[in-house]
């Protein structure tokens, strides 16, 4: 051979040599199922638990004065409040105040509330409850800031000019009476306007006190409402 083919045939060599080698592969790994995306059921179902949680949370405070109130209390305690279950919240319902002008329900929460519930014309039964509402919030002492006495007036009749300077620290406002329906009711045989009603800052129904209260049940009343402020003190602070 000459020497041209020799050095053809040589530098050929390394090639025919590479195309036999066995061809070389790189494996990656396969992606394990926890390191699929999360379905869109299940990332769904995730954050509802940590909403959840989230409502337990700033809820608890408030579980924990009733729990303060109606579970760890000293053996023979009686209430004269009846415990509301399942708690209904301030609806949002069009309201108004005495001048007409549009109120807010929903501006009534942040505070403990004493309400009732009259048409306008509040007859003797009606002044009865207003004049126990302020007394007992009267005699709150320091405790007092803590609670709102609250008159819900159920109809259009006119407040009568006498009685407004009684009600300069008392909220009033106008709610249609289905709405107020819907939200508190009375006991078996009585009308909504014969009870006194307990709201929590949350907004929440939780007590009803007995039907026509007069002076010597709203001592046990009162009672009551310490128990209730003195069971959140932990958490609630006076004013909104």
């Amino acid at each position: 051979m000459s020497d041209l083919s020799t050095a053809r045939a040589n530098a050929t060599a390394p090639d025919a040599a590479r195309r036999d080698e066995p061809l070389g592969l790189t494996v990656h790994a396969l992606p394990t199922p926890g390191d699929a995306p999360m379905p869109d059921a299940r990332r769904t179902r995730a954050g509802r638990w940590q909403m959840l949680l989230l409502a337990l949370v700033c809820a608890a405070p408030v579980i924990a004065s009733y729990i303060g109130y109606y579970v760890v209390r000293p053996e023979g305690r009686r209430n004269v409040g009846e415990l509301i279950e399942p708690q209904r919240a301030i609806p949002a319902a069009p309201a108004t105040d005495l001048n007409g002008q549009p109120f807010d329900l929903q501006s009534l929460k942040g505070q403990w509330l004493l309400v009732s519930v009259a048409g306008g014309a509040c007859h003797a039964a009606c002044q009865n409850n207003l004049y126990l509402q302020r007394q007992l919030r009267e005699t709150l002492g320091r405790d007092k800031d803590r609670l709102d006495w609250v008159w819900l007036v159920s109809d259009d009749a006119p407040v009568a000019d006498a009685l407004r300077p009684a009600l300069s620290q008392a909220t009033v406002a106008r709610v249609p009476a289905d709405a107020l329906a819907r939200w508190l009711s009375p006991a078996g045989g009585h009308q909504l306007a014969d009870h006194l009603y307990v709201v929590d800052p949350m907004g929440h129904w939780m007590m009803r006190f007995p039907a026509n209260l007069d002076k010597s049940t709203a001592a046990k009343a009162k009672r009551d409402l310490e128990r209730l402020l003195r069971a959140s003190a932990s958490w609630d602070q006076p004013g909104r």
